[in-house]
């Protein structure tokens, strides 16, 4: 019987409201580089792909986490510039792009996402946040009004292990005493999502805007088109 739903955060439960990598290329502008967006949104995705989990561990003091953190993605942002042009400041470039992220009104909660969370609530699902984010999700999530609805939030700064591995979904788990049997993940990745969640033994669902399907349920894994469809799949799950 579940128990517990788990949802990832960006791209699922909330959004960017421009493509990262525009959003790079909008602000590098105000810093006096003029790149081509679709450069630097093709650099951010090599970048990021090739980029080592943002994964730290528990453990550390609360100060030498968001150290690294920063660390993490100035590392990720020089790489996504490698190649693609140089600043008079990037120091300056980085701080402006690091507080754009943090700043809630440049993030939209996806608009399935409230009424969703509601219904699982109201059927009496615990609800958790797994994610590979650092700490400016707590911030994002409460000022878009779904802090309300999650009993937990595992992170991957502060967990130590990154979706796909299976450590951070166990970590997750195991602060509410749950087995993965009574668990689902929804996600929008089918690496760290859909085959992080089923290597352990939970349920997952595929958020799949291009799914052939509105709702495809095969065992303990299904696909959707939309989250919103995502209480279905785990009624039909469960």
């Amino acid at each position: 019987m579940l128990k517990a739903v788990f949802f990832d955060a960006a791209g699922t439960i909330f959004h960017t409201r421009e493509p990262a990598g525009m959003s790079y290329a909008r602000i590098a502008r105000r810093f006096g580089l003029e790149a081509d967006a679709d450069a630097v949104v093709a650099a951010f995705r090599r970048a990021f792909h090739a980029a080592p989990g943002l994964a730290f561990g528990p453990g550390r003091p609360g100060a030498e986490l968001r150290r690294m953190e920063r660390e993490w993605w100035r590392a990720l942002v020089l790489r996504t510039f490698d190649g693609v042009g140089r600043f008079a400041d990037f120091e300056a470039y980085f701080d402006a792009l690091f507080t754009f992220f943090a700043d809630p009104a440049n993030w939209t909660a996806d608009p399935d996402a409230p009424a969703l969370l509601a219904t699982l609530k109201a059927r009496g699902m615990l609800l958790g946040v797994i994610s590979n984010f650092d700490y400016r999700i707590y911030r994002v999530i409460e000022a878009l009004g779904l802090a309300q609805y999650f009993d937990s939030i595992t992170i991957s700064s502060e967990a130590g292990w990154a979706k796909p591995a299976p450590e951070i979904f166990r970590a997750a788990l195991g602060r509410h005493s749950l087995s993965p049997a009574e668990a689902v993940h929804v996600g929008d990745s089918e690496t760290h999502d859909l085959r992080g969640a089923c290597g352990v033994g939970m349920g997952a669902i595929l958020v799949d805007p291009q799914s052939a399907e509105a709702l495809a349920v095969a065992g303990r894994c299904a696909r959707v088109r939309a989250l919103g469809d995502t209480a279905i799949a785990v009624e039909q799950i469960g």
